[in-house]
């Protein structure tokens, strides 16, 4: 109902500013000036110039995850995306409706500048694409928003207290990237989540790929294969590093029926590393397999013994690999309303802790045992001396 004076006016031209995190509260944290920069400077101007405006203090962070398709299906754009370098060299054809998708800097993951520093940077881009667009006379509706909210009080009553508390600070927690979701045409048929996915080659060439696969996205997933058997996650990845131009990961998973259980389950079989379109580094997995109606979750999957889920190198290539993925979640079966199953845990019921826990437990109630035997063993003398009488004698027999 919002988006409606988008498709009605008559010019249809729509900007979409996407960020990985945003939240009502970093306009106010951010407001004062940075370095004599204001981080908020062309989008107040554009509120205040535009002939109307609409401020959304909170949005369901699945209806922005669906926003984009979900303007696509409503007119027929033409879908353009720009970067900084693009979006000076930006020529509009105004004979057909336009929408312009900029995702803008991560303001979470910039090592060393500061939250002030990243909202002034993305605001600068957001001034110079608005300008450039009123420059060539074009109307055009702009939404700033971003993937997910930037933090989220965990206690209601820090939300409903209206008095202010001597020393109170509100916890917040950051909430985590959403997965990658993989769809063959009309559904969803590959979920795929890491909070850390790295890799490190020749320990010596060091990739995070955390940020490119769940919060920018700049990662290509079109070579991916769904069906009821057998399901391949590829990811691709290109312009990383000097020396590591291109790279494709594939997880390649498995659904069968086993007797045994009389039930379906999905393995991931194996995990294939392709450098350069060059030789393919391949993994065996152990361990990583679920019923088909569930996911499988492990804490931390790689190359190192000390993981709960390993890669095996199966090759020669693959031993100059090292992988790391932690809080690891995947799922390639039966998806159901886009949303990971219940999942399978790599970490089995009695786990080293577990086990410290039940011996420790069981020394000390065997101490416990034998003292409240000893005690109960302890016995008082039958005869006393009595210092005015006649001594006491005790025989040896006795």
């Amino acid at each position: 109902m919002l988006l409606q004076p988008v498709f009605t006016q008559d010019s249809k031209n729509l900007v979409l500013f996407l960020q990985d995190t945003l939240s009502i509260d970093d306009f106010t944290r951010n407001s004062e000036s940075y370095e004599n920069e204001k981080p908020f400077h062309n989008i107040q101007e554009l509120l205040h110039s535009s002939s109307s405006s609409l401020v959304l203090s909170a949005v369901d962070s699945q209806a922005i995850s669906h926003l984009l398709d979900y303007l696509q299906e409503s007119v027929d754009w033409k879908l353009t995306n720009l970067d900084e370098v693009e979006i000076s060299k930006l020529e509009v054809d105004t004979s057909k409706p336009n929408i312009f998708v900029v995702k803008l800097q991560p303001i979470k993951r910039l090592n060393g500048i500061s939250t002030a520093k990243a909202f002034t940077e993305n605001d600068k881009i957001i001034g110079r694409l608005t300008t450039i667009l009123q420059e060539q006379g074009i109307q055009f509706s702009a939404i700033y928003t971003a993937m997910r909210p930037s933090s989220v009080p965990t206690r209601p009553d820090v939300v409903l207290e209206s008095r202010r508390q001597l020393m109170a600070v509100e916890a917040t927690v950051t909430v985590p990237d959403p997965p990658l979701n993989v769809t063959n045409g009309t559904n969803t048929c590959i979920l795929f989540y890491a909070s850390n996915f790295s890799l490190t080659a020749n320990n010596s060439i060091h990739v995070d790929l955390t940020n490119l696969t769940f919060v920018s996205r700049k990662v290509n997933f079109t070579s991916s294969v769904c069906s009821a058997t057998n399901t391949t996650l590829s990811l691709d990845y290109t312009g990383l590093l000097d020396g590591l131009n291109s790279l494709e990961i594939r997880f390649l998973m498995t659904n069968k029926f086993y007797t045994g259980s009389a039930r379906n389950w999905f393995t991931l079989d194996s995990v294939e590393i392709v450098h350069d379109n060059q030789k393919t580094a391949k993994f065996n997995v152990s361990i990583i397999s679920a019923p088909a109606e569930y996911s499988f979750h492990c804490q931390l999957v790689g190359t190192s013994s000390l993981y709960g889920a390993k890669l095996i190198p199966a090759n020669n290539e693959a031993k100059s690999w090292d992988v790391y993925l932690s809080e690891f979640q995947i799922q390639g079966f039966n998806i159901k309303s886009n949303l990971f199953s219940y999942a399978s845990d790599c970490t089995s019921f009695f786990s080293p802790g577990i086990w410290m826990g039940l011996v420790t437990s069981i020394v000390l109630l065997w101490i416990l045992t034998y003292g409240i035997h000893m005690i109960m063993q302890l016995t008082t003398n039958s005869r006393f001396d009595d210092p005015k009488g006649q001594s006491l004698s005790v025989p040896q027999t006795e």
